[in-house]
């Protein structure tokens, strides 16, 4: 047996994820894994534990060296040590990205910029209150959702490598209004990628152009890429900073291992800032309010970029047999329901509007409610991605296959008791 079809018990443990709902609950919604951490992590921090003493202190040796050969090695991108900012995490990152740049005014401004941030929903819920935390305009830029009447095929997809290849199941950029909220001069662009909730791995192509608008209009980038390190076979996730060194003086990148090597309770992310004036900017925004990492989120990030790879790809092979396995069961067995193949992250976002239409009686009280109650399925509610995820809920697969099989069952007999 796979030692990641072990289940752990979770319950007691001050378990954001499953000490939330009742015991007979079965939570497959916020964003961390239950699979047991990397080997190499436990035994870096047991080490350290050893020591018995923490004090305050300074930047971990070889910690910085270990991003930067993470990142050319599994990203293909070579950035410079200085480029770093080491952070809590990524969503303080881009809130100061927004505090830092999203108020400049045009007077004020020596490239033109304007005000306001651009985001593209439904998007993970953080990225909704940026404008209201930095106080400045949000400017959505809505995905194209697939249309309804195509539904995807059970099969795998075996390769993206063609920019060209027909998709029908997927979400898309709307590039024509995105060039219409750019024209409202922004300063700032927020982009998920890999998008959570949707699961999208935007082309080159797609990044090329995102960044050629953004330069033409004077527009920052901020790009989240926290699930970056999760992405499947016949997929590529391309930091946008790398696609030129233009791009990259107008970007600031996050990262973490947070996602990646589950271990989001400690607390480490970084962004990369190769623009020097950015940087400085950046840095200026955190003063008195933004701390450093705590030592044992950089003794855990240290060990797992550099022993934590093996780890990585097994659960990437699980991961990948996990959302096969979910695309069947609700293709087979759950009428009304339709879900993208998700090309990165371990997220899948399930379109029930077809199921609402047939029985809008029992969706009254929201989507997720609906599998809370009739199912004891704990998921994440489609409004709070914003516009677009009305009438979809976002599941966490990065679970035992047993918690998995067992959730989609009881889905099933709550859809099939509603449809008779």
């Amino acid at each position: 047996m796979s030692n990641l079809d072990q289940r752990i018990d979770r319950r007691g443990t001050d378990s954001e994820k499953w000490d939330r709902y009742d015991p007979d609950v079965l939570p497959l919604w916020v964003a961390d894994m239950d699979f047991p951490s990397a080997e190499p992590i436990v035994q870096a921090l047991r080490e350290r534990i050893e020591h018995r003493v923490f004090g305050y202190t300074n930047e971990l040796r070889g910690l910085r060296e270990a991003v930067l050969a993470w990142l050319e090695e599994r990203h293909r991108w070579k950035v410079n040590a200085e480029d770093i900012v080491f952070l809590p995490g990524v969503v303080v990152g881009f809130n100061l990205a927004a505090r830092a740049f999203g108020a400049a005014s045009t007077e004020h401004s020596s490239d033109g910029r304007g005000r306001g941030v651009v985001i593209q929903p439904p998007v993970y819920p953080p990225f909704l209150s940026v404008g209201n935390n930095a106080e400045v305009p949000l400017i959505v830029n809505p995905l194209i959702s697939p249309p309804r009447t195509v539904r995807a095929s059970i099969e795998e997809p075996q390769s993206t490598a063609s920019p060209e290849r027909p998709e029908h199941d997927r979400y898309e950029i709307d590039f024509d209004h995105f060039q219409a909220c750019l024209n409202q001069k922004p300063s700032l662009f927020l982009l998920c990628n890999p998008h959570n909730p949707v699961g999208r791995v935007y082309t080159r192509p797609e990044l090329e152009r995102m960044a050629e608008e953004c330069l033409r209009r004077g527009t920052l980038v901020c790009s989240d890429e926290i699930h970056a390190d999760l992405v499947f076979s016949g997929y590529q996730h391309i930091p946008i900073a790398s696609l030129d060194p233009e791009i990259g003086q107008r970007t600031i990148t996050l990262m973490a291992p947070s996602k990646t090597f589950n271990i989001p309770s400690l607390e480490l992310a970084f962004a990369v800032i190769p623009n020097p004036e950015l940087r400085k900017q950046f840095q200026e925004a955190r003063r008195g309010l933004v701390g450093e990492v705590n030592l044992f989120g950089m003794v855990a990030a240290r060990a797992a970029y550099t022993d934590g790879a093996p780890w990585l790809q097994e659960v990437l092979q699980y991961l990948e047999e996990n959302r096969a396995y979910l695309r069947r069961r609700i293709q087979e067995r759950l009428p009304g329901i339709r879900m993208n193949n998700p090309e990165g992250t371990y997220l899948a976002w399930l379109d029930c509007r077809d199921l609402i239409d047939r029985a809008p009686e029992a969706f009254t009280a929201g989507t997720a409610n609906f599998f809370l109650e009739h199912a004891k399925v704990g998921l994440n509610e489609g409004k709070t991605f914003g516009t677009g995820g009305e009438g979809h809920v976002r599941l966490n697969f990065a679970c035992s296959r047993s918690i998995l099989e067992a959730a989609l069952t009881r889905m099933e007999g709550a859809v099939d008791r509603i449809l008779g």
